[in-house]
Parts: structure tokens; C-alpha cells; sequence
């Protein structure tokens, strides 16, 4: 331990005495933490080894210390027989007595008390009787040949190794050891401690748990540019300023401009936001410091602030650099309502992040990137200006964007001749850049599985088809589940040739995928953003459809319209409740706000905001809603039943059928579109 004198040192560096100063060669610097404990602890540490001592003597005693005998008291127990084993070396001998022997024996020393009192050499010689199982004589220079006869005839076993077990080592191996380990496990705690001291109350020094667990990816390591991302230019064009910047940020700051400090990616799963931000750095050429915001959260509060302090440190220490936390919403949720106080880990972990954005200016280089799918969750002061500056809507692609997607994921994959992107970019509404990449790698995978060259068309759409409707199932059915499942989906494709507004069916099968034993797909043939009230009527007919024909046919109903039925139901629920679609209820928001992300719906915090008798009138109008539609279905497949049964016939022979084939059988064009035209103009009247 360094003492500090309050007197003024000399100039040269010596303290007034001469000794070396602190911080001088030899000594640790001033202030600099001492890398061993207190001396008080010293203290607890040698009654600790003691008290240890003291307990392995208590709780394991070692064996007996053995009794030194009389050579004659030897051959006495000996003759009694109590004499189990001996052990002989030179003058000396050691053995085992069969029961405990007290020595000296007690009648001797009552004698001795009576007897004159003996020299004060003799009264040290002579110790107080205790008792043992072994001892120890020494035999007399005359002993005969005699002794071994007479041990054997005793069954004395005259043994080759010593009697005595165990040794000092042992003895202070168990004494001292688990004390000297606990010891040294807290001097090394100490030290760790104080090395990492400031962080975590020196937690994260001692375990490491406070460090970020931030994956790094320097330029030259798994680069992403622009040129790897495609089909959400709108998205890119909004983070090109921040590629200009980073490189060039004298270009900004000499107007007194600065970059944001933090820019919040918005859009679905598999959108390619992460992916995005990872271009953002390649083209910049910084580092990139990725960490999802789960890994900021452990069991123990403090260490997900301690984890964010850590990750703007290694920023600023490599800036300029870009931070990018995925999946923000699960550390930045909205704080009050369900933390319980203020010392939730999450809570903590948002709090640290609000201050490490307000403690750095945007012109030391460091931006922050985040994604989520839940921005409606996120507290308020995360998103103000001057931490999130800017949110960018990653949506999904169009046509022309999955068209760009696909030619970048299959740079690597030869194509055969004639294989149309864009006719698969068409065939794909609603798939997302991941989806897509899934896609490409299905294709692939089952192009190579056919022992083929080249990927197809074919192959294309055979993996689409495994990804949304899910792989061949080999099911036996017995000839009449087939008809009836043939029936079914037949119901679904045939009101889809005649329902004005339908999406066309591009292909009907009874063959079992996933869990469906028959699929009719359907797909629009343009992206579609606003949907009429007829259109979606006309979905809702079409999933009635397959119900209908059964009943049509054979007048009886199954379990196989369980998902039409979900699916009508809750088409029909968001027309009245969520987009207005209803005369008995009009405009008004009776369901509570969907994300638009994620595709779920969200539950009411509290109480319904609406009556009973509204929600009555809502359950009416559900059931009118898909009662109309199932008499339109009913309607429209008895009227165009030959064409059902030869659908039927058709699919009962070949399994499955496309587009093409269908039109061919049933003899019918594709549905007709959907009328849009405004309604005529009122005639004003005469004055």
C-alpha cells in the first residue's frame, strides 16, 4: 500500500526522504488501484485457514498416535493374544493390537501415587495412561530366534509394510487445501475486480458478462454493398446521404449541417433491413457493430446498461462506425407498463441507450441503426429527434422488385434457357426478400435432387408450390375420400372462373400437402394495395365454395371446410369491424389496431369500447355477410354443374391440373374483372 505525503515533493521525482515517489520506477501510479486486498482481510483469511484446521481435525480425525511399550508388555499381549500384526525394522517394531491397550495401565499409576515419591526426572518420564490400538517397543540386542516361533504360534501376522497409515502431506493437504483454494478464488475476484472496476460495480470485470457481445465486420470481412440489395429503393435512396457523410463528412459539417444520429428501419420479417444496414457500412467502408437487443437483457439488472456502455465505447474508440441493433422493440418498449418500478432490466438497458445517444454528437462519426416490426410499441423519447432522427418504411417488393431480388440471388445459379424471372416475380405477391432467397435455394436443391444441369421454370414453381402449400403427403385415400375431396376443391376453382373480381386459379390438386388433402391455388395477376368491398366478397364466395359443392352433391357436410370457414370468418369480421363495410354499423373502428408488419391483431387493453348490443349487431352482420355469400356460392355451382362434374372427372384422372388445363375442361374463360367505373354525374337541375 502506497501512503501519500502531503509535503511538496522535490522537483526530480524523489519524495522528501529520498524514497522512490509514487508512480515512480518500481511503484504503481498515483491513484492506480492496488492490486491485492486490504490487510484486514489477511487477517480473516488466516483465522478462515484455522478455523478450517480445526474442523477437518473435528470432523475427520486421523488415526491414533500409537503407545511406546515395554518389550515385556509387548510379549505380554502377545501371549493374551491381543496382538494382530507387528512390523520390524533393525531394533525397532510396530504393530496393531486386536482390541485398544491403555498404557500405562491404571493399577500402575493408583500404585505409584502411594508409593515414595520418585525423582523429578522420573515424574517427567512418566505420562498419564491413555489408550490405542497401535504401538511401538524397541527389542533387545538378545532376543533370540525364539520370538518368531513364538508370534506365529500366536497368529501374529509379522507383516512386510509399516503398520502406520496416512501421512503429514495428506494431514495438511485436507487441513489447509479447501481454505487455500477459497483464498486464492477471492484474490483472483480482487483482482479481476479492480481491473474491470467502474463497470457493473466491477461485475463485468470479473466475468466478462458486462462486455458487449457486438459481432464486428470490418470491410474486408463478409462486405455487403448496395449491389446486394435490391427490389426496396426507396429504403436505399434514403440511406445514401449516410454513406455520403460517413465518407465524407467535412462536405456537411462546414454548412453547420449534421448527420442523424440514429435512423429506425421499419418494415415486415425478411424485408431485408438487416441486410440493408449491413450495405450501408460496406459502402461506407466503417466498421459495423451488429447486436440484437435480446442480448442485451440477462438475469441480472444492470448488466444490459453495462452492455450498452460497453458498445459505444468500442464505436467512438473505432469511429467513424455505424451501431445496429436488430429487434429494438424488445429492450425499447414503451416504459410504465409493465415494468414493476424502476429497476426492471429493461427499463435500465432503454434508459442507458437514451443517454448514450444524447451523450455523442453525429459529427464524431458513430450512427445508429436499428430494426424492428413493431414501431407502435416503442417508448416516445426513443423516437424523438435528436436520438431516432428518421424512420425508414422498408416495404415489401413489387413485381419489378422481386424481379430484381431473384437476379440477385441467382447470380450463381445457372438458369436454363428460357427461364423468365419476372414470370416468376409474378407468380410470387407477397413474398419478401427472404422468401424469395428460400426460393431460389428450394429451386436448386430440387434441380439437383433431379440430377439436372440447369435450374427451370419448373423447378421454380414446383419449390413454390412446396413452400406455400406445403410437401407431398403419401396418403392412402379410399376412392370415395377422393371424389369428395375432388368435389371440393372443384367447388373452390369453378367460382373462380365465374365470380366477377375472383383472382384466377392457376392450380387445382388432390394430391395431400401439408395439412390440406387437396389445394386450389390462387393468385392475383397484379399486386394488389386497395381492395373492394366486391372483391372481397368475391374471396369469401370462393372459400365458401368448396362447403357448397358438397352440399350441392351430396347434400351432406365435413370437416374438410374448417380452414375455408376460419378464414371467410375473419374476412368477414374486418370488413364490418375494421374497414367500415357495414349499413347497420357505418364507420366506425370496432376491432383493435392490427399491425400492419406482422399481420396480427392486437387485443383490447381493457374493456370492449363498444356495447353489448353492438357487438351483437356485429355478430349479425358477420353471419349475414357469409350467409349471402354462401347462396351465392350454392346458386352459381348449381348452375354450372356439368362443368363441376368435369373438373371433377378430370382431377380424379390426372391429380393435378394448371391453368391452362382447367379452362380446357370446364370450357370457361377466366372470371371477368371487377367494374370500376365512377358513377355518372347527376343531372343538375333546371332553374
Amino acid at each position: 500500500m502506497v501512503w501519500f505525503n502531503q509535503k511538496q515533493r522535490p522537483a526530480d521525482g524523489t519524495s522528501p526522504r529520498g524514497a522512490p515517489a509514487p508512480g515512480g520506477p518500481g511503484m504503481p501510479p498515483a491513484g492506480a488501484p492496488s492490486g491485492m486486498p486490504p490487510r484486514r482481510t489477511w487477517l480473516t483469511f488466516a483465522l478462515v485457514l484455522l478455523v478450517n484446521y480445526m474442523l477437518v481435525r473435528f470432523l475427520f480425525p486421523g488415526p491414533m498416535d500409537p503407545l511406546t511399550i515395554p518389550y515385556t508388555a509387548f510379549k505380554e499381549e502377545v501371549a493374551r493374544g491381543n496382538v494382530a500384526s507387528i512390523y520390524a525394522q533393525g531394533g525397532s517394531s510396530e504393530g496393531r493390537f486386536i482390541a485398544p491397550v491403555t498404557w500405562p495401565p491404571p493399577d500402575a499409576s493408583a500404585q505409584s501415587g502411594r508409593e515414595e515419591p520418585r525423582s523429578r526426572s522420573d515424574q517427567l518420564n512418566q505420562s498419564p495412561p491413555r489408550s490405542s490400538e497401535t504401538f511401538n517397543t524397541t527389542l533387545p540386542i538378545f532376543v533370540g530366534p525364539d520370538l518368531e516361533s513364538f508370534l506365529i504360534d500366536h497368529d501374529v501376522e509379522i507383516s512386510a509394510v509399516p503398520i502406520q497409515s496416512g501421512s503429514p502431506l495428506v494431514t495438511l493437504l485436507f487441513g489447509f487445501g479447501p481454505a487455500i483454494l477459497i483464498i486464492a478464488f477471492y484474490v483472483w475476484l480482487f483482482r479481476r475486480a479492480r481491473q474491470g472496476a467502474g463497470g457493473l460495480g466491477g461485475l463485468g470485470g470479473m466475468m466478462g458478462i458486462g462486455k458487449s457481445k457486438a459481432r464486428r465486420y470490418d470491410q474486408e470481412e463478409g462486405r455487403v454493398t448496395f449491389e446486394d440489395v435490391a427490389g426496396i429503393d426507396e429504403a436505399e435512396n434514403e440511406l445514401v446521404e449516410l454513406v455520403d457523410f460517413l465518407r465524407d463528412p467535412a462536405k456537411y459539417t462546414r454548412l453547420g449541417g449534421t448527420a442523424p444520429k440514429g435512423v429506425l428501419l421499419v418494415g415486415a420479417p425478411g424485408t431485408g433491413k438487416t441486410l440493408l444496414a449491413r450495405a450501408v457500412a460496406g459502402e461506407a467502408g466503417v466498421p459495423f457493430f451488429s447486436m440484437s437487443g435480446s442480448e442485451f437483457v440477462e438475469m441480472i439488472v444492470g448488466v444490459g446498461a453495462a452492455r450498452v456502455r460497453d458498445l459505444f465505447k468500442q464505436a467512438r474508440e473505432h469511429a467513424p462506425a455505424i451501431i445496429f441493433i436488430d429487434e429494438i422493440d424488445s429492450i425499447g418498449r414503451a416504459r410504465g407498463q409493465v415494468a414493476i418500478g424502476g429497476s426492471s432490466e429493461q427499463e435500465q438497458t432503454l434508459n442507458q441507450i437514451l443517454t448514450e445517444m444524447d451523450g455523442f454528437s453525429s459529427k464524431q462519426g458513430v450512427i445508429v441503426l436499428a430494426a424492428t416490426n413493431q414501431p407502435d410499441v416503442l417508448d416516445k423519447a426513443l423516437l424523438r429527434p435528436g436520438r431516432f432522427d428518421r424512420q425508414v418504411v422498408v416495404n415489401l417488393p413489387d413485381r419489378n422488385g422481386r424481379k430484381a431480388i431473384l437476379d440477385v440471388h441467382t447470380r450463381k445459379v445457372p438458369l436454363a434457357e428460357g427461364t423468365d424471372l419476372m414470370e416468376i416475380a409474378a407468380a410470387t405477391p407477397g413474398l419478401s426478400g427472404a422468401d424469395l432467397r428460400n426460393l431460389v435455394n428450394e429451386a436448386a436443391l430440387l434441380a439437383a435432387r433431379r440430377e439436372q444441369e440447369e435450374v427451370t421454370i419448373k423447378d421454380f414453381l414446383d419449390a413454390l408450390e412446396k413452400i406455400i402449400l406445403g410437401p407431398e403427403r403419401a396418403l392412402l385415400l379410399s376412392p370415395e375420400d377422393r371424389e369428395r375431396i375432388a368435389y371440393h376443391e372443384s367447388g373452390h376453382a369453378i367460382l373462380g372462373l365465374v365470380v366477377p373480381g375472383a383472382d384466377p386459379v392457376h392450380r387445382v390438386t388432390i394430391v395431400p400437402r401439408g395439412r390440406a388433402l387437396g389445394v386450389t391455388y390462387q393468385r392475383p395477376d397484379a399486386d394488389r394495395y386497395n381492395y373492394p368491398e366486391a372483391y372481397l366478397r368475391a374471396r369469401i364466395i370462393g372459400m365458401l365454395g368448396g362447403r357448397a359443392a358438397e352440399e350441392v352433391v351430396y347434400g351432406t357436410r365435413t370437416t374438410g371446410a374448417e380452414n375455408d370457414i376460419e378464414q371467410a370468418t375473419n374476412l368477414a369480421r374486418s370488413m364490418v369491424t375494421r374497414w367500415g363495410m357495414s349499413d347497420a354499423l357505418g364507420m366506425v373502428q370496432l376491432a383493435p389496431r392490427q399491425n400492419p408488419y406482422l399481420g396480427a391483431a392486437g387485443g383490447y387493453g381493457g374493456d370492449r369500447p363498444f356495447s353489448e348490443e353492438t357487438a351483437r349487431v356485429i355478430d349479425a352482420e358477420v353471419l349475414r355477410i357469409i350467409g349471402e355469400s354462401h347462396e351465392t356460392a350454392l346458386q352459381l355451382l348449381r348452375e354450372h354443374r356439368a362443368q363441376l362434374d368435369a373438373l371433377v372427372a378430370a382431377l380424379l384422372e390426372h391429380e393435378t391440373l394448371d391453368e391452362q388445363e382447367i379452362l380446357q375442361v370446364t370450357g370457361l374463360p377466366p372470371a371477368p374483372p371487377l367494374e370500376t367505373r365512377p358513377l355518372e354525374r347527376a343531372a343538375e337541375p333546371v332553374a
